[in-house]
């Protein structure tokens, strides 16, 4: 401060200039504001910096494990790695105490069927969990920030559902590790720290993965790819394989490196239960058209099976394509029965239907987007937690069990700070055939909160007259009424009218094209630095 006396006694030596001296006394102290600031960003300690956070004491206590709390950390970015590396090491002792505590101890049920494969899964997103925690801190190549917040997301919704697997089949007291919360609310703060905007962080380009050829990039429109196509599956025997399985083992093990594999699947129905987990990658699937190529199964939520492991379908691997296929799951409306599961980072959907009735499509997690398809369902049948964009779509809505309402979405942001969500854009919502002659007997809705944060949006979409003047539903009571994000822009049809929707803090009708922009595919799957590559033809913006 004493650099600064002169001037007071200089403007104190000159009468009426006490307006100058207010002034330039306001300005000292926004100088000495900013220095402040500057210096506890630049150079603050462990407990500054945790203080950032939501979840400071876990911060702290964790942090200070591994650190000295005198330990000034140089910049965000520092401190964001460091915050990182602490998630993922006490996610990996989670993950061995999970391991150790095995089937038989959940619930202390004995190690039903069940209790197995709520375990089985979980182990399966703690693998995922790790990976997205490593990718994020020792990156293949650049990386954005929204790169880093998309798998920072994906590793907080994995823990989410491995704590939901066992709800769906009825066990509550379940041993979970003692640091699974610690773990969560760790990852939480790491999305914090980075908080990455709902944008492609300028990164608008048309460059591509170095996987990509240029073949690659024109193959979900090639009408001649499946004479070209290495994998043949055929029912009647006329390609290379009679099961889809069959075709994708043995391509994964012909395999050389991480080259694209495009097997090419004949027209016909395909009773199989498909997994392809997060470590093959960059698997295409190619049908004859979705009323022609068909795979379907009939597993749903009771007995073994869980929400996650009832997919018909299942795509974990990064960079899956579809084109051409419809997936379904004929267990009908009476419980959860998936026809895709889709956690599956740069995955695009070309011209594929999805057939179901609750929880038809779950759209889990990492950036998705899906073109010109038709989804049927019934009860929240679009749900989970991927920044999805779903564009010239038509989602069908069938006839429920009597006495229920029909809900179109249930998404699951469970963190403020997680980039995800569902965008429905320039698409059309329909009553389906077995539901037109009883529209009357049956409400329809165009979502609910599932978690705490929801996140949907309808973008100029045709909604027909089965859509519900309120618009909108409740999970249960007031729950995330507050915190939610529901909009609509510019929809048109009907039931467009806004009039007499819901009055909830959350819900917004949308008149500024520029916050409608903020889930388009260019800003809210990223999606013009990926989907070039894959052939999809898209609109990237309003």
């Amino acid at each position: 401060m004493p650099q600064y006396s002169f001037l007071f006694s200089i403007f104190e030596a000159q009468e009426g200039l006490l307006m100058a001296r207010k002034v330039l006394l306001a300005l000292f102290l926004t100088l000495l504001s900013s220095s402040i600031t500057a210096q506890n960003v630049s150079t603050g300690d462990i407990n500054w910096w945790c203080n950032q956070t939501p979840y400071a004491d876990d911060c702290k206590y964790f942090m200070t494990s591994h650190f000295s709390e005198s330990f000034k950390p140089k910049d965000k970015s520092q401190f964001l790695k460091m915050s990182v590396q602490v998630a993922l090491e006490q996610t990996l002792l989670c993950q061995n105490q999970t391991v150790s505590l095995g089937p038989p101890k959940c619930g202390g049920g004995g190690g039903s069927g069940g209790e197995q494969e709520a375990w089985a899964t979980c182990l399966e997103l703690y693998d995922s969990t790790v990976r997205q925690l490593n990718r994020t801190i020792n990156p293949d190549g650049k990386i954005t920030n929204f790169d880093a917040q998309t798998w920072l997301s994906t590793a907080l919704t994995n823990l989410e559902t491995c704590r939901a697997g066992f709800a769906d089949i009825g066990i509550t007291n379940v041993t979970l590790p003692t640091r699974w919360d610690n773990v969560s609310n760790l990852i939480s703060n790491t999305l914090a720290i980075n908080k990455a905007p709902t944008e492609d962080d300028g990164s608008g380009t048309h460059d591509y993965p170095n996987w990509v050829s240029e073949v690659d990039r024109k193959l979900l429109q090639s009408r001649g790819l499946g004479a070209r196509a290495k994998f043949v599956v055929a029912k009647d025997g006329s390609g290379n394989f009679r099961t889809i399985k069959d075709a994708l083992d043995m391509a994964v093990k012909t395999r050389k490196g991480s080259r694209r594999i495009v097997i090419y699947v004949k027209g016909g129905v395909y009773w199989e239960n498909i997994e392809i987990d997060a470590t093959i990658p960059n698997i295409m699937l190619v049908g004859d058209g979705m009323r022609k190529t068909i795979i379907s199964g009939s597993k749903s939520v009771g007995g073994s099976t869980t929400t996650f492991t009832s997919a018909t379908f299942g795509a974990m691997g990064e960079g899956f394509i579809a084109r051409g296929i419809t997936f379904r799951n004929t267990a009908g409306p009476k419980s959860q029965a998936v026809a895709l599961r889709s956690g599956s980072d740069h995955s695009a959907y070309y011209r594929c239907g999805f057939e179901g009735y609750q929880d038809t499509l779950y759209v889990h997690s990492q950036r998705q987007f899906y073109k010109e398809c038709y989804i049927y369902g019934t009860i929240d049948f679009i749900f989970g937690n991927a920044a999805v964009v779903f564009q010239n779509c038509i989602i069908y809505v069938r006839k429920p069990i009597f006495g229920q309402a029909n809900v179109i979405t249930a998404q699951g942001r469970i963190d403020p700070n997680q980039n995800t969500g569902i965008s429905i854009y320039k698409s059309s919502v329909m009553a389906a055939s077995d539901l037109r002659p009883v529209l009357s007997s049956y409400k329809t809705f165009l979502g609910r909160p599932w978690k705490q944060y929801s996140q949907t949006v309808y973008l100029e979409t045709y909604l027909d007259n089965l859509v519900h003047p309120k618009g909108w539903t409740t999970w249960g009571g007031n729950f995330a009424l507050n915190t939610l994000y529901y909009g609509e822009y510019k929809n048109y049809g009907p039931a467009s009218s806004t009039k007499r929707r819901v009055r909830w803090r959350g819900y917004h009708v949308i008149t500024n094209p520029r916050e409608a922009a903020r889930f388009t595919v260019s800003k809210f799957i990223a999606g013009r630095s990926w989907l070039p590559s894959t052939g999809v033809p898209y609109s990237d913006d309003l």
